[in-house]
Order: C-alpha cells, then sequence, then structure tokens
C-alpha cells in the first residue's frame, strides 16, 4: 500500500522565561494551516506529538507538560504601531485541543528575539549594538506587548548573566512591558479589570464550599484563592499538590465555576474546552521554604507566596502571564494578592515560587470613575533558540 510522505516546515524550538515551544514564521506554514480552523489545529497537535493517551508526546516536539507544549506563529503586523503579530497556541498533551484563548507571558520573551533573527523586522530597526525596541500585537488578547532586545554586534544577544530561577543557567536579559494588561471587553471579560466589580468575591463551588476569591483580568483571566482557605500553607511543591488527584478535581472545579462567575464561559461543562483560562492560583503570606532547586527561599526575600495551576496541574515556577496578573492585584489595595503581600499601594512585589522568586512591577492608578486603572505591568525574562531548521509532520495529518 502507498505510504504518506512527511513534510517539513521551517521551524525553530526556543526557550522564553520558564517555557520552549515551537515557534513558525505564518508564512513558512502550509497554505492550509495559514489561517485559524482544524488544518492549523491539526498540524500544531501532530507537530507537538497530541493527543497522546499516555501523556509523553513521544511522537513529537511537546515535553509533556503545560509549559513545553506549546506553538507560536509570528507575522508582520499591519497594525500602525507595531511591528509583528504574535499569536500563540497551549496544545494539549492528551486530548485532541488547542486553545487560543490566552497568552504565553514567557514566550513573549522570545518573540521579539525570534522576530530579529528571521527577517520580520527591517534591518535599519536593529542597531549594532544596544537594544532594540520590538513592539507585539498579542493576537490572542488584542495587548501590546514592548521587549527591549539586547544586541551584539548586530545579532540578537541570548547570552549573559541574568538569571530567572526555573531555568538552570544564566542568559541576557530582556525586559517586558506589558501595556494597558487589563481587559477592555473584547467578548471576553465583560470590559472591566475585575469582572464581577468586586476585588474580592464570594465563590460558592458545590463539594468544595464558599471561598474568597480575587477574580482579575490582567495578562490573563486569574482566580485568585487565600492558600489557608484551602489548606495549604502556600510553601507547596509540585508533588504536593500534582500527586493528589482529589486536590487536582477540586482546582478545576474551583475554576470551572470562576469562570462562570467571570463571564468566560456560560455553563460549566464549557470549562474543559477552555483549559488554557482562567488561570487559578492560592496567596500566601511570606514565609521560608526549599525551592525544587534546593536553593532555600527566607520569608525576608518576598512579599508574599504564589502558587498556579496550569492546565490542571501545578506549575513548576510561574506563568509569565499569571505573573502580570499578581503584580497587577498586588499594586491595588484589598486584593487577596495585596493583602498577602501585606496591604497598601505598592509598585512591584517580589513573590515565591516553587522554584524560587520572581520580581514583577505594576504601575496602578485610580481613574475619574474610582476605577483602578493599570497603564503598564513589566518584568524581565530571558531567551534562547534551542534548535532550528525544520519540523517533519506526515503531509495528510492535517
Amino acid at each position: 500500500m502507498p505510504f504518506t510522505p512527511q513534510i517539513k516546515i521551517a521551524a525553530s524550538y526556543l526557550r522564553g522565561g520558564t517555557s520552549k515551544g515551537v515557534f513558525f514564521r505564518l508564512q513558512d506554514l502550509p497554505a492550509a494551516a495559514r489561517q485559524p480552523g482544524a488544518a492549523r489545529d491539526a498540524l500544531l497537535l501532530r507537530v507537538m506529538g497530541s493527543p497522546d493517551p499516555y501523556g509523553k508526546q513521544i511522537d513529537g516536539m511537546g515535553g509533556a507538560t503545560s509549559s513545553t507544549s506549546k506553538a507560536v506563529i509570528l507575522a508582520p503586523s499591519a497594525r500602525p504601531g507595531h511591528d509583528v503579530d504574535y499569536l500563540f497556541g497551549q496544545i494539549s498533551i492528551d486530548s485532541a485541543f488547542v486553545d487560543w484563548s490566552g497568552n504565553c507571558g514567557n514566550l513573549s520573551a522570545a518573540v521579539g528575539p525570534f522576530a530579529i533573527a528571521n527577517g520580520l523586522l527591517p534591518a535599519e530597526r536593529i542597531p549594532q549594538d544596544g537594544l532594540c525596541t520590538v513592539r507585539i500585537w498579542q493576537a490572542n488578547i488584542g495587548k501590546t506587548i514592548v521587549a527591549h532586545v539586547p544586541i551584539a554586534d548586530g545579532q540578537v544577544q541570548e547570552t549573559g548573566e541574568f538569571e530567572l530561577d526555573g531555568v538552570t543557567f544564566p542568559a541576557a536579559e530582556v525586559a517586558l512591558e506589558f501595556l494597558d494588561p487589563a481587559d477592555e471587553g473584547d467578548g471576553h471579560g465583560g470590559g472591566a479589570m475585575f469582572l464581577t466589580g468586586q476585588l474580592v468575591d464570594d465563590l460558592e463551588v458545590p463539594g468544595v464550599g464558599m471561598l474568597r476569591a480575587t477574580l482579575i483580568n490582567a495578562g490573563i483571566p486569574t482566580i485568585f484563592l487565600d492558600a489557608a482557605d484551602l489548606g495549604y500553607a502556600g510553601t507547596e511543591l509540585q508533588d504536593a499538590v500534582n500527586g493528589d488527584p482529589a486536590a487536582l478535581a477540586r482546582f478545576e472545579a474551583i475554576r470551572a465555576h470562576g469562570a462562570v462567575k467571570m463571564g468566560l464561559i456560560q455553563h460549566i461543562g464549557e470549562a474543559a474546552t477552555r483549559q488554557h483560562t482562567p488561570k487559578i492560583a492560592f496567596v500566601a503570606p511570606p514565609a521560608s521554604y526549599t525551592a525544587s532547586s534546593g536553593k532555600r527561599v527566607r520569608a525576608g526575600d518576598v512579599d508574599l507566596l504564589v502558587r498556579a495551576l496550569s492546565m490542571g496541574r501545578l506549575h513548576h515556577a510561574m506563568m509569565g502571564t499569571a505573573a502580570v496578573a499578581i503584580g497587577t492585584a498586588a499594586a491595588i489595595p484589598g486584593t487577596l494578592v495585596n493583602l498577602a503581600a501585606g496591604g497598601g499601594e505598592r509598585q512591584a512585589v517580589r513573590f515565591g515560587h516553587p522554584s524560587g522568586t520572581l520580581r514583577v512591577g505594576a504601575q496602578a492608578e485610580r481613574g475619574a470613575q474610582g476605577q483602578w486603572q493599570v497603564t503598564k505591568a513589566l518584568m524581565s525574562r530571558s531567551a534562547r533558540v534551542l534548535m532550528e531548521g525544520w519540523v517533519r509532520v506526515p503531509g495528510d495529518c492535517f
């Protein structure tokens, strides 16, 4: 019987922050996958090796975690004041599903370097040495990200001394600005940063009980809970949660009911088709603990503790978009995040996560109607090309 040959597609495999993903230029994708739809989703699923009932993604580029099952599609931007359009897909590991509902803040750090190295910026925009500013249109959520990418001898500088907990080796620092990160009414969040109009809500979840929650859309829709209300200290590492199926089921139930309360979905059952958002996290006041690397984090090193789940599992570090939500919520007095950090107005926080610590800033102010507004959130990440060339997939997979 005849066999369908494989095709090859130009791609690069990059680390951005504490995530990894396969990056494509839109123009390099097969014609059927250059627009949203079933063909594009099927192609990306096959690239990653999903759906995989074994949960390993052995026959693809995925790394069998939410942090390593990601795809990025970039194109020159036709939007005024922007250099590149950035589309992010979170690929499910064990089901045939690509979630396009949110951004990846970690991979945002790799967008600027990839765009520069792959001809998506005019050559005259790239300095011989110094910083190249790349204005990115985040197409999933309709927001602007500004990346400041270091350049040496006319090329993206990837090596350096910037250390990021959750990443083993140091690299060059990429500073990111997430402009106007709160929701403005894109059909997903009702046009407000606090989607219910409250800084803290009572969230009733059958089988779990009544919980206090801060429901915010900044960076990414996020449900923040108090660790003590869940029976946690906030110092937990991955195994303490991911090894507890009952706990994971409770978190998914909370996430689904929170999504309904936020207006992101209409019915609880829809949460299964929106796995990437909202995120769910729990916070606690500072405490000492040993990070997953063995590094000792002291209570005095941090303003608060945060643990967050992504795609149904406790994250090994912190999602970049969730860090934007943390910085934004911490800047606004009265949220659970702000209270865990000691209350009051603040422009930056350093929080403890399973792999160590991270600092994130946010500029918040009250608007004319007395509502809080955040003009930008800031943090630094690093990025590095791990491999470049082509990915290969069976020609009949999409």
